[in-house]
């Protein structure tokens, strides 16, 4: 009878001290989960320092919720397209400058949008918080006497979520999405199956919901070896987008080094085919899937 009574209690035990572990680390997730979404680094470099031989500019602007913000821009020549690129949760802007080279080689202008907290810049990373910020360098972009249908927004993993919602509030010339996550709930639950992520995500980036609201051409790549956004998430956002719209699938790419001479003559002929359509606007747009 004690032996009996003894195992109860230590099931009982067992069972309180796996219940309270999971509810600690359950607490824990929630409060740090914005720490474990966003990797922001502490300094800022003026772009004629980090890169004396660029043609990068400052572009100074201010967000509604009144943060100055930098970002690095290099106007277009002999291109109609500037790219407005969004990048990854552990960039800045020094890391990720090199991106920029083959489109402003080939004419385009680039803007390298970056985020509040990021590369030294005030503020703390949110999801409003990062659409205000790229509301804001549209918003001087376009300013400047850039035109709306010559903006081409590139989202890279998470910037993908900004790309996406700016999309939905700009009338925007073409959009490119790298690695694309359908959700931050549905990336989250692959890393943390046991826990109910979805209901407590901050920051939801929800793709799946907007993707049909863009109207705008669009571009969407996945590498097959991404150990950190499934690659099925990229496809089933395509699926839901409207046309036009072209899906590049590369079977050896990963998730970091997706920005490969592949992608980058893939991009550069989307954009030509897009330049095309827009000096011949009577002529059918069709832009084939490849995979």
């Amino acid at each position: 009878m004690r032996e009996r009574l003894g195992l109860k209690r230590f099931f009982i035990l067992s069972v309180c001290a796996v219940a309270f572990a999971y509810g600690v680390t359950l607490a824990t997730l929630f409060v740090c989960q914005r720490r474990l979404l966003y990797f922001p680094d502490g300094f800022y470099v003026a772009p004629s320092r980090a890169y004396p031989n660029s043609r990068f500019q400052e572009l100074s602007v201010e967000t509604e919720d009144g943060l100055a913000l930098k970002g690095w821009y290099v106007p277009a020549t002999g291109q109609p397209f500037t790219l407005v690129f969004f990048h990854g949760n552990g960039d800045c802007l020094v890391s990720i400058a090199p991106v920029a080279a083959s489109y402003t080689k080939a004419g385009y202008g680039f803007l390298l949008a970056e985020y509040r907290g990021y590369s030294g810049l005030p503020g703390r990373p949110t999801e409003k918080g990062l659409y205000a910020d790229g509301r804001a360098y549209l918003k001087a972009l376009i300013a400047s006497g850039v035109e709306g249908k010559n903006v081409i927004l590139l989202g890279y993993s998470l910037g993908s979520g900004v790309a996406t919602q700016m999309a939905t509030e700009f009338g925007v010339g073409g959009v490119i999405l790298m690695a694309p996550f359908s959700s931050i709930p549905d990336v989250a639950k692959q890393q943390f199956r046991i826990f109910p992520v979805k209901y407590f995500a901050l920051d939801r980036f929800d793709n799946t919901a907007k993707i049909s609201k863009i109207r705008a051409p669009l571009l969407i790549v996945n590498g097959g070896n991404d150990g950190v956004i499934p690659p099925s998430q990229g496809k089933q956002l395509f699926d839901l987008a409207n046309e036009p719209k072209q899906f590049g699938f590369f079977p050896a790419a990963g998730h970091n080094d997706l920005f490969c001479g592949d992608f980058e003559t893939l991009s550069l002929a989307w954009l030509r085919e897009l330049n095309i359509h827009a000096n011949h606007a009577a002529s059918p747009f069709a832009l084939p899937a490849r995979g």
